[in-house]
């Protein structure tokens, strides 16, 4: 592991280089062309190295082996947002309106960096076994089938034969001497509620004649947002926003009818199950009160559940590379992550790498993220050698 710290440390400038060519040409889900490309070139230039493109979208994996054993995957994600970036940086976003606020290119660059450490280590060493290395588009967003770039990649089979996953995430509330990770539910489920009330509209001058869509609403909130705060256990995590409420187009005219749409997320797959009925049943009180009311569904992904096993050789892993750092023990919020289709597929784990930089912090998905780039050869290395603890460890297939 100590030799892989030492490589890493050795190629700091080339994951530099390779991450702000990636900031500086970023592309949005399921259009990650040149990002595919750029990836698929540097995995062929590397000794050892099988590529091949995914059938869906721009995927790009990489295979290394070494005879007979277990087989580990390492992923990244690849795209970007649909965000005009703001940070004050000589490689800022060259896309308008697009740029990477969620650290994606951290990650790619990361994955590169510990395929080329692993492809030059692992012949030198006893150890058996076979090591994916994972480029995944779309995890941002999802396609016209509800469909993001990692549930494409588990239905293409990618994970089949694989034993043991494993992912990071850049975390800018750490500075990069930290690693967060957690046991069990770390990221929450995601799903989207459309609503529709109707009603009959009329003259604002006359509100009595019809039936205003935008008055039912107002007895429709108050059940929604009671679902969380009273319906809900508090020791449950579970957070239902509401993002659009559109309905009207004159203010003397009462529309017919009024638009809601917001997300759930939550850890427990029964709370999920629980606060998508209890939507539904919300939007039918605009029925009592003469309307109609109507609610939508669309399911995202799952809660990321942490495989124990996983997470326990990411642990000491970090402890034995880097025993002064910080490790945090906690869930990493309610924000969503397509890698819960991985670890539903087999025993996976994702850490949180700590990159805020010396001055300020620049949270996820805002115009002006940035990252201090040392979390780069400490994300390379960890990866690299969490493979091959886990080639290592001798895993049990049968678990």
């Amino acid at each position: 592991m100590e030799v892989l710290k030492a490589y890493a440390l050795k190629m700091e400038e080339k994951l530099i280089e390779w991450r702000r060519h990636l900031h500086r040409y970023p592309e949005c889900s399921f259009q990650e062309k040149e990002t595919s490309a750029f990836v698929k070139k540097q995995l062929e230039n590397i000794p050892g190295i099988t590529v091949f493109q995914s059938n869906v979208g721009y995927g790009v994996v990489g295979t290394l082996s070494n005879g007979v054993g277990p087989t580990i995957a390492l992923r990244a994600d690849m795209d970007a947002l649909p965000i005009h970036e703001e940070a004050d940086v000589s490689f800022s976003s060259e896309h308008p309106g697009i740029m990477h606020a969620c650290g994606h290119d951290a990650h790619t660059a990361i994955l590169l960096g510990a395929a080329t450490l692993l492809a030059e280590q692992i012949n030198h060493t006893s150890v058996t076994g076979t090591i994916k290395f994972v480029f995944q588009p779309a995890e941002e967003s999802t396609d016209e089938t509800n469909r993001s770039g990692g549930l494409y990649l588990v239905k293409e089979g990618v994970y089949d034969d694989v034993d043991m996953a494993f992912a990071l995430h850049m975390c800018p509330w750490l500075t990069p001497d930290a690693i967060q990770v957690y046991k069990g539910p770390a990221m929450g489920s995601f799903d989207v509620f459309k609503g529709t009330i109707k009603g009959t509209g009329g003259h604002g001058a006359y509100p009595h004649l019809g039936t205003d869509p935008v008055w039912l609403l107002s007895q429709v909130l108050p059940a929604l947002y009671s679902l969380q705060n009273r319906l809900v256990s508090p020791l449950e995590a579970a957070i239902l926003s509401i993002g659009i409420v559109q309905g009207g187009r004159a203010n003397n005219v009462i529309p017919s009818e009024v638009y809601v749409e917001g997300t759930i997320r939550c850890y427990s797959a029964a709370t999920r199950t629980y606060l998508i009925n209890e939507i539904r049943k919300a939007f039918t009180l605009a029925n009592v009160f003469g309307g109609e009311g109507t609610c939508l569904i669309e399911s995202g992904e799952p809660a990321l559940v942490n495989n124990g096993e996983a997470i326990d050789v990411i642990v000491d892993t970090a402890k034995t590379l880097y025993p002064n750092d910080r490790i945090v023990d906690a869930p990493y919020g309610l924000g969503s992550e397509d890698f819960a289709y991985t670890a539903e597929k087999t025993r996976a784990a994702m850490f949180f790498l700590g990159c805020k930089p010396e001055r300020g912090q620049y949270d996820l998905h805002t115009p002006l993220f940035q990252i201090d780039e040392a979390c780069l050869k400490k994300g390379t290395t960890l990866l690299a050698s969490t493979a091959l603890a886990a080639l290592q460890g001798g895993i049990d297939n049968e678990a």
